[in-house]
């Protein structure tokens, strides 16, 4: 029981270190990252939707037979 504490501290001291090293190496994107990020996102998303909407209408021509 102890050892198993003592592990779990062991990797939440890891966990935590980890995190505080990836934050020093972020940084905050430029208003030209920001912008491009959010267009191919929003692209992302329209594509994603007009698939699903075409798997839609294909599904409910099939189950309903033309």
């Amino acid at each position: 029981m102890e050892n198993e504490k003592r592990n779990f501290m062991f990797k939440l001291k890891r966990f935590i270190k980890e995190c505080a090293r990836v934050l020093k190496v972020t940084k905050k994107p430029s208003n030209m990252e920001y912008k491009t990020i959010v267009k191919v996102s929003a692209i992302g998303m329209l594509v994603i939707g007009f698939l699903g909407f075409l798997v839609l209408l294909i599904f409910r021509f099939i189950v309903n037979g033309g």
